[in-house]
């Protein structure tokens, strides 16, 4: 699907029974994320939801065209503010999806992209998964062994199966930014009193790239009902490493949710 800057790679998920005035689940992938790494989870969500659902591979990611410019340039501290406030709308748009007809479940960047969009345009819900709203110290060290990773192990390997030939510019990019001196100051905190619509926020309590001050954080910030839900042993991927409580708990959220 063509939008400003390229062309992102989509996938839908429209189950059997859908209902009427059913809103779309839109899932938004985390920083070295895709389609793909999603495996058959927003299927399986819309099926027991009765809600159609979109996937997306954001530039540069998966099968979606490269992002723009070099990879150590490619992002500046308003990152995530172009892909909230740009982005997200023109796949959303261009896809033919009402904001405020969209249920947005990010996981870890993308579940910041989803805050910070809700909190500028009118959406039905936010489910986030291990969102971040600052940088903490546990971070900052998830990011050094991510590299460490990339350095000594078969991790390029692995993510080039779902991204490609977009690999290395991709964990280029997320991997600098994350670990740039200017980026150790980014917060958005003072964002999430826009946040009107309700919210589920989750986080494993062994998160490896989050403090769970991050949840405490969002669940104060946000102006809208909040639910959180800790999930123990448990890290930064909850809909895998404990998918049968979170999708209970998603499914529970979204249809209580008002038509």
């Amino acid at each position: 699907m063509p939008i400003p800057g390229g062309s992102v790679a989509v996938e839908w998920s429209r189950p059997a029974g859908t209902k009427a005035g059913a809103p779309v689940l839109v899932f938004l992938h985390e920083g070295l994320g895709c389609i793909s790494m999603w495996k058959d989870f927003p299927a399986a969500l819309a099926t027991a939801t009765g809600c159609p659902a979109l996937t997306f591979d954001r530039l540069g990611h998966g099968k979606s065209s490269p992002a723009p410019g070099p990879a150590t340039e490619s992002r500046d501290v308003n990152f995530f503010q172009t892909e909230a406030f740009d982005v997200l709308p023109a796949v959303l748009g261009g896809a033919g999806i009402a904001s405020n007809d969209a249920v947005l479940i990010g996981h870890s960047d993308g579940g910041t992209i989803a805050l910070l969009h809700a909190g500028k345009y009118p959406v039905r819900a936010v489910i986030t998964e291990a969102a971040h709203v600052f940088v903490d110290d546990i971070s900052v060290a998830g990011l050094a062994a991510a590299r460490k990773a990339w350095r000594e192990t078969d991790l390029e390997r692995r993510l080039a199966r779902h991204h490609g030939a977009n690999t290395g510019a991709m964990f280029g990019a997320w991997s600098s930014m994350w670990s740039a001196d200017w980026f150790r100051d980014w917060n958005i905190e003072g964002a999430l009193p826009d946040v009107v619509c309700p919210v589920l926020a989750i986080q494993g309590e062994d998160d490896e790239y989050g403090a769970m001050a991050q949840l405490d954080a969002i669940a104060r910030g946000v102006s809208g009902p909040v639910e959180t839900l800790r999930v123990p042993d448990c890290g930064h991927a909850p809909h895998v490493q404990a998918r049968a409580a979170v999708e209970t708990a998603m499914v529970r959220f979204i249809n209580a949710l008002d038509p």
